[in-house]
């Protein structure tokens, strides 16, 4: 997956050189920082990012991981601690998820890096938009998401 983020990414700046990344030797062609003082956020899918792909979200900030700050997946219902300096990658258009809040005297930041499913579109159609009239048939669909899930580590391969 991240080789393919990679290539996706480097196409799109040898296309238009004026594109740069936002970090060295980052895959990903988004990235929001949350300054808080709380930050905290409802349950939500991140609709716009690639479907099958994953994002990286960075916990920052001085709170106590036993009492908030917890990330929760909503369609698995599981909640887990989230302490501060966490790393965690996870398939956001695919998973429902929030983070509990913390306390007002705390604070708790976050950073994220992503990218967009439009910006393999825009590439995967020769940097020009997808004609509205084009209808992928469901083969082509299931196999591009069948690729897409086949980058995901399996626990074998630990």
């Amino acid at each position: 997956m991240y080789d393919c983020f990679q290539q996706n990414l480097d196409k799109l700046i040898e296309q238009d050189p004026t594109l740069r990344r936002n970090f060295p030797g980052t895959p990903f062609a988004a990235a929001s920082i949350n300054f808080g003082p709380r930050t905290a956020c409802y349950p939500h899918r991140d609709w716009n990012n690639i479907s099958w792909g994953e994002c990286c979200i960075v916990s920052l900030g001085d709170y106590d991981e036993e009492k908030g700050g917890h990330l929760a997946f909503w369609d698995l219902g599981l909640v887990i601690r989230f302490p501060p300096g966490s790393i965690i990658f996870l398939p956001s258009a695919l998973v429902r998820h929030s983070n509990t809040p913390v306390a007002p005297h705390e604070h708790r930041y976050s950073f994220a890096q992503y990218t967009s499913g439009g910006l393999f579109r825009w590439v995967g159609h020769g940097f020009k938009p997808v004609p509205k009239k084009l209808k992928e048939s469901d083969e082509v669909q299931q196999k591009r998401w069948g690729d897409g899930l086949g980058m995901f580590s399996k626990l074998s391969e630990f």
